[in-house]
Order: C-alpha cells, then structure tokens, then sequence
C-alpha cells in the first residue's frame, strides 16, 4: 500500500528528486516505492509533508489523503507549467505560500461578511 501511494503521489517528480528531499540515496527510496524497505519515521513524516498529506494515509490506515478539507491537493500543482521542474523544497514553498493566501482570502471574505451582517 505504502509503494503504490507514493508512487502516485510522486507524479511527475523523479525518484531522485524526492531522495534529494529526503536527503537518501535513490536506490533507498526506490525500496520504498517497491515495497522493500520503508522509511523510518522522521523520512515518513517528511513525505507526508511533501504530498500534504498524512502519515495514516501514506500507510494505508486511512483512505483519506487530505489532512483536513482547506489543504491543496498536491495533483493541482502537477498541471502547471514547469512546476515538476523545481526541486521539492521550491515546490513545497510555493503550495505554502498559495495555502496561506487560499487562508488570508477566507478571513478576509469572513471578516466582510461580518460587516455586512452588522
């Protein structure tokens, strides 16, 4: 269960881009992909962050990939252009910032309608 998910949720990243996040070698994180080896703890962590996600989901204990319903859904990213390109931790950075955007645009809607409302 764990290889399948990470191998659709990798996309169109290489595996040696996501051992370079990891900070391992490629062969590594192909045992993980195959199902050969899993990672430990602190790497399984890491992945969940990288795919926002959660460790539950990565390991089968949840159908549910979303952490809660306001996360972006990672295969967003994967349709725009060049974004496969840059390395995970660019990735990472850009779904942050639209994520904390996405948020500032819900308090700020909310904060309008409660003017309204007054």
């Amino acid at each position: 269960m764990l290889g399948e998910r990470l191998k659709t949720l990798r996309g169109k990243r290489t595996q040696e881009d996501i051992a370079k996040y990891l900070g391992i070698s490629r062969a590594r994180y192909s045992h993980y992909e195959n199902e050969r080896s899993e990672p430990d703890i602190e790497n399984l962590q890491k992945l969940a962050e990288l795919y926002n996600t959660t460790t539950d989901y990565l390991l089968g204990r949840t159908n549910n990939p979303s952490p809660d319903n306001s996360n972006i859904n990672v295969a967003f990213y994967d349709g725009l252009e060049g974004f496969e390109e840059l390395d995970p931790e660019q990735q990472q950075v850009i779904m942050d910032t639209v994520e904390d955007m996405v948020a500032r645009f819900k308090k700020r809607k909310q904060e309008l309608e409660a003017k309204k409302n007054k």
